[in-house]
Formats: C-alpha cells, structure tokens, sequence
C-alpha cells in the first residue's frame, strides 16, 4: 500500500539541516505527490550556495523515503531561487465575486473542518488559532491553519512566514509551513502595511477561493480562524464548507461574553455544532512576586458554558511570553513549559472530541 503525504512529511521531518531544524518545518519540501510506489517531491534551498550544501541530505531524504513500506523509489528534485529560464506561474488573483455553488461542499484531502471564532476583537482568538495548530502538529496530527481574517490578518506574523505562495499553475496555491502546520493567509499576498479596502462580496469571494484553490492535501484538520463578529466571511464560510464544529475563544469579562454569546448564536442558526468555549487571559501570575490576579474577572466563561451545556475546553493564563513568541514567529506551543503544556492539553482534549 502506498503511504499518505503525511507518512512521508513525517520522515523527512527526522532528518536534520546543517544551520538546524528539518526540511519540512523550514519549508523547504515543495510539490510532494505520490504516484503508486514513487513519491516526487522538491527540495527548494534559498540559494545555490545552500543547494550545494544541501546535496548529502537529498540522499538522506531519498534514503528515508524509500525506506517506507509501499515505497519503490524516491525522486527529488534539488532548485534554488535565483535566475530562471522561464517565469513561475503568477499566483492567481485572491478576491473578486463569490462563484455560484450548490450548497456546502467538503474540501478535499480535509477530514475534519473546525473554526475559530470570537464575538469580538482583541481576546485572543488568533494567538489561540496559531498556538492549538501548533500543539495539534505536535500531537502527530496534519494540521492546517487558514488565517481567514482577511482585512487584519496577523497570522503571518505570529507563524513567522512572509515568503509569497508559489503557485504551480497560476490558477492553485501552494500553502507555506511552519511548525509542522501547513498554512495560508491573505496577508501573505499583499504588503505588510497595506490595507484591503473590501466589501462584503470581495471578502466572500477571497475566502472561497483560499478554501478551494490551495492544495491542502492531507489533513486531519483545518482550523480557520475568522474574523472577529457574525459577517460575512462566518456566513461564507458555513454555508459555502462542510463544518465540523466551531470554537468560541473569549475573555472572562461581561463586555467580550456578550458578543461571544452572539458568535454562538449565529453558528446555532446556521446549524455548526459549537465544540466548546476556550477562556483566554483567564488568569495573571506576576513574574516577580509570584502573586495571581484575574485582570479580566474569572469564571465567565465556565458559567456560560455549563449554562449553554457545552464543555469549557481550556482556561488559558495572560502571559507576557505568549505575546512575545507570537511577536516573534514562534508560538508559545512549539516549544516547552508550562504554557506549552496547556495549549498540548487543549489538542488532546480537541482531539479526543472531534475524533481526530
């Protein structure tokens, strides 16, 4: 039997680089395609100094993958940026009218569909979205993390990505990686400091084109972290995919529980099951005195969900080193310690519930 992209990422993921970390987490591993016994794939360096460098582990990679059971041969192709005969295909254009579809479709290669969703802005809901990716990669799942805040995106930054998305026929795209998460933004095809001035049609259409034309492969899950409200782009995306359940990330304290009981309202009129409510910035620990103070209140979110009679998933601390790792690229979950540890309980739980 032939193995899954996913066996394959996994055991290049063992083999180590000269400068650090793995092929895949790099992103260096493009175009991956298995066709019966043989698996093709591309092995993408950022220069030919670094290609030249790289040819011993082109042989490990082949080694390793030809060690997989239903593996013939491995064929790799090493490039590097720089000069090219012909130009790349242009990544298509994201946004414009959504096209007409029959009803909720499921995206292809996707098992399990889950959203991220908050009432309101600034609780969290993306440091949680980029963070339980992570934490679910590192539980061995295929993960992939669709930034569908599509007029203030800020995963690219919090993943630590901002390479464009190459396209390999100028009509799909190719998601970017970063720890272990396959991952696609908006905000990878515009300037940083750019704003889309967009209504409601041009972010519907962006997002069904984000859903249907990248090739996820793969994957156990999708996670989509949304926009803040009850718009456009929540109702595009439950009434345009299959939706396995939502996740409502909120403060503790009145104001952010009012909105979030709207989130939950608008996925019940719509028919998405509400997986359960995540309390972000629950608790405070001061790092000098050791002393606990609740900045946003306590025990809102647990009241609200043994009222709605959906499970409270997690209670997750306000940390300082949160904001600094998201800041700097490399979300708390990927490494280790206590906050590292509560993001890894919140994918176990999720994938307990889901199942995944």
């Amino acid at each position: 039997m032939a193995p899954s992209e996913r066996d394959v990422l996994n055991a290049l993921r063992k083999l180590r680089l000269p400068d650090g970390g793995d092929p895949v987490s790099r992103g260096l591993v493009r175009a991956l395609r298995i066709e019966g016994d043989r698996v093709h794939f591309v092995i993408e360096a950022e220069s030919p100094e670094q290609a030249r460098a790289l040819r011993p582990l082109e042989q490990e990679a082949a080694r390793a993958v030809e060690a997989l059971e239903g593996v013939r041969k491995a064929l790799i192709v090493m490039t590097a940026h720089g000069p090219a005969s012909a130009p790349a295909p242009e990544p298509p254009r994201i946004g414009g009218h959504p096209k007409p579809q029959q009803g909720p479709r499921k995206i292809e290669g996707v098992k399990k569909l889950v959203a991220v969703a908050s009432g309101k802005g600034g609780v969290g809901k993306s440091t949680v979205s980029s963070n339980l990716a992570v934490a679910l990669a590192r539980a061995g799942k295929a993960v992939g993390l669709l930034d569908a805040d599509i007029l203030g995106p800020s995963q690219p930054r919090m993943m630590g990505l901002n390479r464009k998305p190459q396209s390999p026929d100028g009509k799909l795209l190719v998601p970017l990686e970063a720890h272990g998460v396959k991952f696609m933004s908006i905000g990878l095809m515009v300037p940083e400091n750019e704003a889309l001035v967009w209504r409601g049609p041009m972010l519907m259409g962006a997002l069904q084109q984000m859903l249907g034309q990248v090739l996820w492969g793969e994957l156990d899950v999708l996670l989509v972290d949304l926009p803040p409200g009850t718009g456009d782009v929540q109702l595009t995306l439950s009434q345009k995919s299959e939706l396995d359940g939502a996740l409502i990330v909120s403060t503790p304290q009145d104001v952010a529980l009012l909105d979030a009981r709207k989130a939950i309202s608008m996925f019940g009129k719509v028919n998405v099951p509400i997986l359960g409510l995540i309390e972000n910035m629950s608790t405070y620990i001061c790092p000098q005195c050791g002393n606990e103070d609740h900045i946003f209140g306590h025990g809102g979110v647990r009241e609200e969900a043994e009222r709605l009679g959906v499970p409270l998933l997690a209670e997750l601390p306000l940390s300082l080193e949160v904001r600094k790792a998201g800041d700097a690229g490399r979300p708390v979950a990927a490494g280790e310690g206590p906050l590292a540890e509560a993001y890894g309980r919140l994918a176990r739980d999720l994938i307990a519930r889901l199942p995944l």
